[in-house]
């Protein structure tokens, strides 16, 4: 079992050259069933009109979500991906950093759901989003 230090530091290690860095996602608190990551929002996740991208927060619930998944489960036996999200944007925001917290509503072998609940600094909801994952075994 690795500690929580391990988990980010391995969460860090498998995000680099992906979507994640792109968006400036960093993971930054693991639990025993959740974990949190925040992203900047600048003008490189803003729509035309200056406010942070619905895709954006999608990305964002995405890519917290399916790394839960991979941090939770035996990503030796399998792979995780996402097969269905909803998100519901409650709140605009134009700057600062939001934080996605996944925390599960389901875990179980096959699939997994999760719920992300996306905040700003001042814990402000800014959108909440539900998200299923699989786990598919690796072919040997």
């Amino acid at each position: 079992m690795m500690t929580k230090e391990e988990l980010l530091e391995l969460s860090k290690k498998v995000c680099k050259n992906t979507l994640m860095e792109t968006l400036e996602i960093e993971f930054t608190e693991v639990g025993d069933d959740y974990l949190i990551a925040k992203m900047p929002v600048t003008s490189r996740v803003h729509q035309p009109d200056g406010v942070l991208h619905g895709g954006a927060s999608v990305a964002l619930a995405e890519s917290v979500g399916s790394m839960a998944s991979y941090v939770f489960l035996d990503t030796e036996k399998f792979y995780v991906r996402g097969i269905e999200i909803s998100a519901n944007h409650l709140k605009s925001i134009t700057e600062g950093f939001v934080y996605a917290k996944a925390s599960f509503i389901h875990k179980g072998r096959t699939t997994q759901l999760f719920e992300i609940r996306i905040t700003d600094e001042d814990e402000n909801l800014i959108s909440i989003v539900k998200l299923t994952t699989i786990a598919l075994p690796k072919k040997k």
